[in-house]
């Protein structure tokens, strides 16, 4: 069998993968260990959060799938800080994971030109400008790409106390061999740990002892092309651990596959850990936040967030009875601790293909990163470059002032990771210019480029431009009287002054200046009121930004030649050269930030390119 693409793995990364070099034009091969769990929710029952929200809108707006399924299995839709500005406002979505998993099946199966196989690769080997892929049930397929998106399922094992399972999740065997295969072909591998927490039975909890977390009155959907009302009656619960909690959990670590028994070498994450974890690194908090979520309407399975543990399953269940509401908790799944191999991101260039294998692409947790949507993004690029390779055209790259998605590949690949990875509003240095209300005009014009955004979608949006650049005109062109300004926002000023300029005040908001100029509010939508008031309101500091950027776009823009060798650039340091070495960026920029090449050697790297260029 001879396909353009084929993508290892079903996950969130090779959904978004797949579909998107299928719907290119790209005769598509996705195989995966098991075809009726495409898309499953291995952790928790939902998607999006603060920046990984404006993610699943990136993905949507060029051309993905993830924010349309989560909109039609969502259960419950909240924006997150909305007490903050909307730079770091997050879009999130409680949802049936057993409806979402259906449906990205449903997408799968119904997409053109993508063929599915249950099966698992055991081998690579190129073949001319191809790889020739070997599969467990006999099977050799020739592809032009290969998009590797195998998860945690690479040498994977659960912990649970003393016990230690082989599978990439609990219930579904490991992909043993392929790790080993592509560490001979010559990639770097590490090994990295997360979790997962126990479920719980609905009717076991005891509601009255925790608080109710409902949904936005207004909610708000990941996808442009949603227009059908969203499910938002779902109810999520919050509780907190107590001292008797932490006293079994201590008196257990000794039973920890990580503190205790060590069995566990993987790095586990930073910014999601362990009960374990929280306790040894804040013994002295008296409690820690946690939320008790449905894993879908009308289902018994409750997801306990922030309680994942590798303890044994007899500790678990005190831990869980030790909680207010919990006293007769019936535990329906245990939560596990699962290790794996990734492959050191920072061998990757920015198209998410392998430096050291051409034609490989790699995305989601093989990379080091963590979480749906993270995964899904890089699907979504790796695929659309592998179809834009196979087609002969120009790669999508996202720049980091561009997106999420383009701070989040080039932090992979310029500084690699050695613990999985998270994506922040903190990690974005332009994130004033990544709001999830501006993805549809940051990146919709690409999704349309590369053929994954229809005409009506786009037509829509560009609708709503249109709207929003005519209310903005409308409040340069109108005065706002002292009067008038004092009786509709109980602000004084001394003369009439321009309705956009008085609006950047932080006390004003547009709806009263509005009433002020004697316009009507109801003729435009809410977003587009929004959108707008956050437009000038942030002006001057999205001008700093644009100023900044476009100071720095010489050394985004300068490349470093592929053959360059750095053993001959006098005036670097020897640390620099080897970190240099390792990353081997494309451009000054890229290389200004990987870690341990300071600025002067930045200036020699310069200089000495410009006399290459200038030979």
């Amino acid at each position: 069998m001879e396909y353009d693409v084929v993508v290892i793995g079903g996950g969130h990364a090779g959904v978004e993968a797949s579909i998107a070099s299928a719907r290119m034009g790209c005769a598509t091969l996705l195989i995966t260990g098991n075809v009726d769990y495409l898309g499953e929710m291995s952790c928790n029952p939902s998607v999006g959060g603060v920046a990984k929200g404006t993610i699943v809108r990136e993905i949507d707006a060029l051309g993905g799938v993830m924010g349309r399924i989560a909109d039609a299995a969502g259960i419950q839709f909240r924006v997150l800080n909305k007490s903050k500005g909307i730079a770091v406002h997050g879009l999130r979505a409680q949802v049936d994971r057993f409806r979402y998993r259906d449906l990205v099946r449903e997408a799968v199966l119904a997409c053109d030109g993508l063929s599915l196989l249950q099966d698992m690769v055991v081998d690579l080997a190129p073949e001319g400008s191809s790889w020739r892929l070997s599969t467990e049930c006999g099977t050799t397929v020739v592809a032009k790409r290969c998009v590797f998106t195998v998860g945690t399922f690479l040498e994977g094992c659960a912990h649970i106390g003393a016990q230690t399972v082989s599978c990439g999740r609990m219930g579904e065997r490991a992909s043993t061999g392929l790790a080993h295969r592509l560490e001979q072909l010559g990639l770097r591998a590490g090994r990295l740990k997360t979790g997962t927490p126990a479920r719980v039975h609905r009717d076991s909890i005891d509601y009255s002892a925790l608080t109710p977390q409902r949904g936005d009155t207004t909610p708000v959907p990941f996808s442009y092309a949603t227009n059908k009302p969203l499910t938002n009656d779902a109810l999520c619960w919050e509780l907190r651990t107590n001292s008797k909690t932490h006293e079994i959990i201590r008196n257990n670590l000794h039973r920890s596959p990580v503190y205790g028994l060590q069995s566990v070498q993987g790095v586990g994450p930073r910014y999601c850990p362990s009960i374990e974890d929280k306790l040894v690194r804040f013994g002295d908090r008296s409690g820690h936040g946690l939320f008790l979520e449905p894993e879908g309407n009308g289902r018994p399975e409750m997801y306990v967030s922030g309680f994942s543990t590798g303890l044994p399953v007899a500790v678990q269940e005190q831990m869980l009875r030790s909680l207010s509401g919990f006293s007769q908790a019936r535990m329906i799944k245990p939560a596990y601790a699962i290790e794996y191999v990734y492959f050191c991101p920072n061998q990757l260039n920015r198209t998410l293909e392998s430096r050291v294998l051409p034609g490989v692409y790699f995305a989601g947790q093989i990379n080091g990163t963590s979480g749906y949507e993270e995964a899904a993004g890089q699907g979504l690029l790796a695929g659309i470059n592998a179809a834009q390779a196979v087609r002969g055209k120009e790669p999508l790259v996202l720049r980091r002032d561009e997106a999420y998605l383009g701070v989040l590949v080039d932090d992979l690949v310029v500084k690699g990771t050695e613990e999985p990875y998270r994506m922040f509003t903190s990690r974005a240095e332009y994130r004033l210019l990544l709001r999830y209300d501006t993805c549809d005009e940051r990146l919709m014009p690409l999704g349309v480029a590369v053929g994954l955004v229809s005409s009506e979608v786009y037509a829509s949006r560009q609708a709503v431009w249109a709207e929003k650049e005519k209310l903005r005109t409308l409040l340069d062109s109108t005065t706002v009287g002292a009067d008038a300004a004092a009786s509709h926002t109980g602000v004084s000023i001394t003369q009439g002054v321009r309705a956009s300029v008085f609006l950047r005040r932080p006390e004003v908001s547009l709806l009263p200046v509005l009433a002020a100029c004697g316009l009507c509010s109801s003729q435009y939508s809410s977003e587009v009121r929004a959108g707008v008031e956050a437009d000038i309101k942030y002006a001057g500091f999205v001008k700093k930004h644009l100023e900044e950027i476009a100071r720095n776009q010489r050394m985004e823009t300068m490349c470093i030649p592929a053959d360059i060798s750095y053993a001959d650039i006098t005036g670097l340091l020897t640390e620099s050269r080897e970190k240099l070495s390792q990353v081997q960026p494309q451009t000054i920029g890229q290389a200004s930030r990987v870690p341990g090449v300071t600025p002067a050697d930045v200036s020699v790297l310069i200089m000495y390119i410009t006399q290459l260029n200038k030979q």
